[in-house]
């Protein structure tokens, strides 16, 4: 199973952390990021991953040299100027080749999701692209999916004025080679305001009860440290 991991944004709402680390290897009660998605990624069978690079990617690439993976194949792609979410998953369509179905998941993310669970619901869906979805305080900041009767996303709005449901896109998604053609070839292109609009009656989405917490911000990050700490705990 292969998996894009997306890490090479500036960090720029964890300043001054991100000034000298890259925003993947900030530690979270000790431990890079980095290191608790690897162990998610070695639990859930996937073994071949590409992590693009931008900020600081010496700092990535030392960290994977010297913490290998017994099971994890690791292809490290630098963007000198960044592409955008989108645009990193076109540029990169031959590393996923004919592979029935892959993750793209967002580094920034603090989670425990059971990857395998939401495989399954992808496999039985039969769709083209599948996304987690949680439930959140604040809908107005994320991307927004209503879900019809059959699982499937009838319709998704990013960072709605008027959200409809708190049900919010969790940055993390399985997808068939194929929907890679909609990207559009522009200089940069973003998955949720590029892609995932050309999705809509066509992904199904998948409710995780799951821990799941964005750490892109200071706040977020404190608040992931005391959460992660309490479920460790239980």
């Amino acid at each position: 199973m292969k998996a894009f991991l997306l890490a090479a944004g500036l960090g720029t709402r964890l300043r001054p952390l991100t000034n000298h680390l890259p925003k993947c290897l900030v530690p979270i009660n000790g431990k890079p990021l980095l290191a608790y998605w690897i162990e998610l990624m070695e639990k859930h069978h996937i073994t071949s991953v590409l992590i693009n690079l931008h900020h600081l990617s010496e700092q990535v690439k030392n960290f994977i040299q010297n913490h290998p993976s017994p099971s994890i194949t690791f292809q490290l792609y630098d963007e000198p100027e960044l592409l955008g979410s989108g645009g990193t998953l076109r540029e990169n369509k031959a590393f996923v080749g004919t592979e029935k179905d892959f993750f793209i998941l967002y580094a920034d993310n603090l989670t425990n999701m059971n990857l395998t669970a939401f495989m399954a619901y992808h496999q039985q869906k039969k769709q083209p692209f599948s996304m987690a979805l949680n439930r959140v305080e604040n809908p107005q900041r994320c991307g927004i999916a209503e879900l019809n009767e059959k699982g499937m996303i009838s319709a998704f709005v990013e960072k709605p004025q008027n959200p409809v449901s708190n049900l919010a896109n969790a940055g993390v998604y399985i997808a068939k080679p194929e929907i890679l053609d909609l990207i559009p070839n522009t200089r940069t292109a973003d998955i949720g305001y590029d892609l995932l609009p050309h999705l809509v009656g066509k992904m199904a989405g998948w409710e995780t009860k799951d821990y799941l917490r964005d750490v892109g911000t200071i706040e977020n990050l404190n608040r992931a440290e005391q959460e992660w700490t309490l479920i460790n705990q239980a």
